[in-house]
């Protein structure tokens, strides 16, 4: 609720077990159903099944779906809105996007890393993101922190921005005053 008083326009809650952002599909409910209206709520899926994925979109409400793992083009057909999440190493990273860009509304770029799927804290290429504007809409993330945010914003001029890690006390916990100084900054830098 701090996200979204702070100005949040998504709320991604983390369906991955073995993340420590791991909320459960019930608690999420009990969020999700106290959002504001414009609020959008993300699920954040990896390598789960279609059934799985169904059945916490209807339990939880959420509208949109972001899959962070290896699924392919076809598991992406599914009945909300969808986010493909892709880890990028180098720009050959890329190379799937045109498998996907006719299914999904937009991809989420985050930095690599071998043994995680996601949420890592590190920054990647973003020369990597802007050329990968080509094949749909952008979500920058990847160790992205209030002191980096408007320089990501200037750069890339992508089409949102994910923030977890770079807000972050420690895993899993948020810190309230990086939040909002966040969101302050990466709208200060939409209007510039």
């Amino acid at each position: 609720m701090a996200a979204a008083d702070a100005g949040a326009d998504a709320l991604g809650f983390v369906f991955f077990k073995e993340s420590p952002r791991y909320i459960t599909p019930e608690k999420a409910a009990a969020i999700i159903s106290r959002l504001p209206v414009f609020v959008t709520a993300v699920g954040v899926f990896v390598d789960e099944r279609g059934e799985a994925i169904l059945n916490a979109v209807e339990e939880t409400g959420i509208d949109v779906i972001q899959l962070h793992g290896d699924e392919p083009p076809e598991a992406c057909l599914l009945p909300r809105r969808v986010i493909k999440g892709i880890r990028v190493k180098s720009l050959e990273s890329l190379e799937p996007l045109s498998e996907y860009q006719a299914i999904v509304s937009a991809f989420l770029l985050d930095t690599y890393a071998p043994d995680m799927p996601g949420g890592t804290g590190q920054v990647f290429n973003w020369e990597i993101a802007i050329e990968a504007k080509k094949f749909g809409r952008i979500i920058l993330a990847g160790g992205l922190t209030p002191e980096n945010v408007s320089e990501a914003i200037r750069r890339v001029h992508p089409y949102a921005i994910d923030v977890s890690s770079g807000v972050e006390l420690e895993k899993g916990k948020k810190d309230h005053r990086k939040m909002r100084l966040f969101i302050e900054r990466a709208r200060s830098a939409e209007q510039a």
